[in-house]
């Protein structure tokens, strides 16, 4: 595995089936967005961050886990509807919730440290969601399993991860000044810039399913 060949193999399944992402994941993106933007507007800029992740542990987990289901659906060659694929994410709501809230905090507080370790935190789990959802691991379990499956591939998961990130972090600069004159326009670039950053999901899990020892 390279970098190069995950990221043709994300853009190929994220392309081919993008008739299907849309409306199976973009519709919680702009819910969360709209939500968000209306949190900043009432708690100001200094106040919103809580908040604001807050929002997005609501939403996340829904469109993130429907997106989990429906990959490895076509991994195994089932078909479920939107609405099914939106269910059975709703069923794992809770265990997804607790996951994304501990990784969250874990990666913030990381963050605060000189940046680096956040960014260690994040690749090490970047695995944890797929456990938690295709093998019914609590979330510490798969926290655990995701820090041991990311040994030995940390950098590529680390470049594979920045090669998607990068483009939308300059992005969203220019978003968040376009927003600042149009609501609207913000809304809508910040949900499209939202529903391109499931690249790095589709990377992360083309990842996992190629990894010789992960059901060992």
């Amino acid at each position: 595995m390279n970098p190069l060949s995950i990221l043709r193999d994300t853009w190929y399944f994220f392309s081919r089936h993008v008739g299907t992402l849309v409306p199976l994941c973009l519709p919680w993106i702009v819910i969360e967005t709209l939500v968000q933007q209306q949190i900043n507007l009432a708690a100001g800029s200094q106040n919103f961050a809580p908040w604001g992740m807050a929002a997005g542990l609501v939403f996340y987990p829904i469109y993130t886990a429907s997106l989990i289901l429906y990959m490895i659906d076509a991994g195994e060659g089932a078909e479920r509807g939107v609405r099914e694929l939106w269910s059975a994410a709703l069923r794992l709501w809770p265990a997804f919730a607790l996951l994304s809230a501990i990784t969250s905090l874990l990666i913030v507080v990381g963050l605060s440290l000189l940046v680096l370790p956040g960014i260690f935190i994040m690749i090490k789990l970047a695995f944890s969601e797929f456990l938690l959802v295709q093998r019914g691991q609590t979330p510490i379990d798969s926290m655990r399993e995701s820090f041991r499956l990311t040994t030995g591939h940390f950098f590529l998961v680390l470049v594979t991860s920045l090669a998607i990130l990068a483009p939308v972090w300059i992005a969203e600069g220019w978003i968040n000044d376009i927003g600042k004159d149009s609501p609207v326009a913000g809304v809508a670039l910040h949900s499209l810039s939202g529903f391109f950053q499931l690249l790095l999901t589709v990377a992360a899990y083309r990842i996992f399913i190629l990894l010789p020892e992960r059901d060992s």
